[in-house]
């Protein structure tokens, strides 16, 4: 009879558990979610939308972007469906786009990099 009540015990302990994280509010937000102001390898501007949900969509030059994106130390790395990574990093008091061309490793210089500004 011990055993069934230490089992019940613990089996709602568990339920409160995973009850109350359920409840809980989301984590905070990342300061990278929201859309950037940033340029492409030719210098024309386009802007980068980071969704809360882990999507990234851009227009550029008429082009449709669509990828994913995750924070990773310090930085938001975007992979784009195309095969393309992007990544917006803090650079002293702003920020900074660096982009790798498809195959291109980003352990090494990036295909193109711009400003990066969070637009309001």
């Amino acid at each position: 009879m011990y055993r069934i009540a230490k089992a019940t015990a613990i089996i709602l302990a568990a339920v409160f558990s995973l009850t109350v994280a359920a409840c809980s509010p989301p984590s905070a937000k990342s300061e990278f979610a929201g859309s950037w102001n940033v340029a492409d390898t030719a210098g024309m501007p386009f802007q980068i939308t980071l969704g809360d949900d882990g999507s990234a969509t851009a227009d550029r030059s008429g082009e449709a972007m669509v990828g994913t994106w995750k924070e990773e130390n310090g930085a938001a790395v975007i992979s784009w469906k195309d095969g393309w990574t992007t990544k917006i990093v803090k650079e002293g008091d702003g920020y900074k786009k660096m982009a790798w061309d498809k195959g291109v490793p980003v352990d090494g210089p990036p295909s193109n990099t711009s400003a990066a500004a969070r637009t309001p």
